[in-house]
């Protein structure tokens, strides 16, 4: 197709499908002369009650298309070399609160073959109307394939299957995703046989070949093909504790990793940023009138890492516009529960040469001004029922903060979830700035005394949250063989 960045179906249905042109980048080897095919399944994500985005990578040159359901005309978007051969197809005018199923393929230029041969098909679930209450299941985690800790050579990523069987409504893939700084070799850090991974990424297409390598899995295919995500990155997307300050290889001031980093992420992400922001990636989602999500982008706003956090420098995580976005759209929300996702915690000290996260602990860097003036705005704002989900610790635990000694009725809560499939590095420090009280620890007891993989799966671990009638929440941590290894109920304050 030509004309239009945008283009419109309609199906017999009503139902059209706005679709974002897309193209795509470098063939990867060994898919020259074959037929034309999907590589990595499929991805839903960005979906509100009337819209969302589907992802899909061909292995070379030509059109990806999808169609929803079994009748009507398919949408299609053009794919090439400049983007790995993704692309990205918007779906608008979808009912609310709705089970759609959809088919996926791959054609060469200027030939369709209907779907016949080669589809994928996948399925989702929209979210119902601001103003509807129904039951709903969110799960959460990141750390996906770093400290070569990556796909097991039998049993792939063994969590994914377990995540699929919860029958999630939407799939938070909160940051580091891939390990675009570290390497997966043939023999991995707990002593198993792996399915070796890329060198570290120092551009556009080294940063695809992680995507690629973590997207292989079957069982990660599987999950995106059932379940919508939103997705997040965290520094290993990029490089250890990156910001636009730190994104430089070491030894090599002059090289910045973010930009390819950003573009390369933005490839392989079922999400479409606004024309007039291409790379803003902080956004809310409404999931009917119980929960609403604040998504966080905490890497590419900050101020230097190691920058005194001093009071009136006015150092900054977020930036000052997705800072005034945060706090403008929380206090203006209706939904019972706002839930920020944010891919760094509030009071565990993090950063291998600064600190990394919001919480300072013994040091004069940090963020944690910036959180404590955000908790300062929803606090006099009266926001209630307010819940941060978080990763990027390797292990998992939860607090509950009652920062303000003059009202102990206001209180916010954490919980932190990881490793997917990483290595395992329990911490007990933490920073007291947010009087936290821990309510779990889940993790060895040493990051040396795991002695096998099989043992790690047993501390990988992922956040479910199942929001209940009367807006209650049953709140659970499962660990890689799917067991609850922690449980909560909490109710909405009113």
């Amino acid at each position: 197709m030509t004309a239009p960045a945008i283009a419109v179906w309609r199906t017999a249905a009503g139902v059209s499908l706005a679709v974002l042109l897309a193209a795509c980048g470098a063939r990867s080897a060994g898919e020259a002369g074959t037929s034309p095919a999907l590589t990595h399944g499929t991805a839903i994500g960005e979906v509100s009650d009337t819209s969302a985005v589907l992802w899909g990578r061909c292995n070379g040159g030509g059109t990806l298309h999808v169609r929803l359901g079994d009748a009507g005309p398919d949408a299609a978007v053009a794919v090439d070399a400049t983007r790995d051969f993704t692309g990205r197809i918007a779906l608008a005018n979808l009912t609310p609160d709705t089970h759609y199923r959809y088919r996926a393929w791959c054609s060469a230029d200027g030939v369709n073959d209907d779907g016949a041969t080669g589809a994928v098909s996948g399925r989702f679930v929209t979210p119902p109307s601001p103003e509807v209450a129904r039951p709903l299941r969110i799960v959460w985690s990141g750390d996906l394939g770093g400290q070569n800790v990556c796909r097991d050579a039998a049993r792939g990523y063994p969590i994914f299957p377990v995540i699929t069987a919860r029958t999630p409504d939407v799939f938070i893939a909160l940051g580091d995703m891939i390990y675009g700084d570290n390497a997966c070799t043939a023999v991995g850090r707990y002593g198993n046989a792996q399915i070796p991974g890329p060198p570290p990424a120092r551009d556009r297409a080294g940063y695809w070949a992680h995507w690629r390598y973590n997207r292989a899995d079957p069982g990660h295919q599987a999950m995106l093909g059932a379940v919508s995500m939103s997705a997040v990155w965290d520094d290993h997307e990029i490089c250890d504790d990156a910001g636009p300050a730190h994104d430089s290889p070491p030894g090599e001031p002059d090289v910045h990793l973010m930009p390819p980093a950003l573009q390369a992420f933005l490839d392989y992400q079922p999400m479409i940023p606004p024309a007039d922001d291409p790379t803003r990636m902080y956004r809310s989602q409404r999931w009917g009138k119980y929960v609403e999500l604040f998504v966080l982008d905490t890497r590419q706003y900050r101020d230097a890492n190691q920058a005194p956090d001093e009071a009136g420098a006015g150092k900054t995580m977020l930036g000052p516009a997705q800072r005034r976005w945060l706090e403008e759209s929380i206090v203006s929300s209706t939904a019972i529960w706002k839930i920020i996702v944010a891919s760094v915690p509030l009071s565990i000290p993090t950063g291998s040469t600064a600190r990394d996260g919001f919480a300072s602990g013994d040091s004069p860097a940090g963020f944690e001004r910036e959180a404590a003036e955000i908790l300062s705005v929803l606090h006099e704002r009266g926001v209630r029922n307010s819940l941060w989900l978080t990763t990027d610790v390797h292990f998992a635990t939860g607090f509950v903060y009652r920062p303000f000694g003059d009202d102990a009725t206001w209180e916010t809560r954490e919980l932190i979830t990881g490793p997917l499939n990483a290595g395992v590095f329990p911490n007990r420090a933490l920073d007291d700035t947010f009087r936290p009280e821990r309510l779990f620890f889940y993790g060895p007891q040493t990051a040396d005394s795991i002695r096998s993989f099989a043992e790690a799966v047993t501390w990988f671990n992922f956040g479910l949250i199942e929001v209940l009638p009367g807006a209650r929440l049953s709140i659970s941590i499962v660990n890689g063989d799917g067991q609850p290894v922690y449980r909560t109920a909490l109710k909405p304050a009113r």
